[in-house]
């Protein structure tokens, strides 16, 4: 495969968390996944792969760290226990699963383009659609009260 085939991930209102810092940067990490399905493709050198997945964890473990600190400030862990082990326990696996990739690139083994990004974006719909909204409904449930 050539071509660039995978329909880019358009923002849908239905992301939206309600939380202003996350949903500006769920945008972020939306658009750079977009920006990586343009550049790649599969003979795309090993380099542009390590560097797309290096800015991608990167800027995923900074906004990990941003929903991590509003959980602290607005109580979620104290008062949504098993919501917030959840929470944490995809963030620390995709992370995971990220440096595994990275560290393959690293020995000249390549996820296929396909592979990647279906991971990718399906991990981040995901994750906004289930864990993210629930702690959005939280912090708005505690801003409301």
């Amino acid at each position: 495969m050539t071509s660039n085939d995978s329909e880019p991930l358009r923002w849908k209102d239905s992301y939206c968390t309600g939380v202003a810092e996350i949903d500006e940067q769920h945008r972020i990490l939306v658009n750079t996944l977009n920006e990586a399905n343009a550049k790649l493709t599969d003979e795309s050198s090993l380099e542009l792969f390590e560097q797309l997945t290096r800015d991608l964890l990167s800027y995923a473990l900074y906004h990990f760290e941003t929903e991590e600190e509003i959980m602290n400030d607005c109580g979620y862990m104290e008062e949504k226990q098993a919501d917030w082990d959840h929470h944490l326990r995809e963030h620390r696996s995709f992370s995971s699963t990220v440096v595994s990739i990275r560290d393959n690139l690293k020995l000249g083994k390549r996820v296929p383009r396909e592979e990647l990004l279906a991971f990718l974006n399906n991990w981040l719909v995901n994750h906004i659609l289930h864990t993210d909204k629930r702690l959005g409904e939280f912090v708005l449930g505690k801003k409301e009260a």
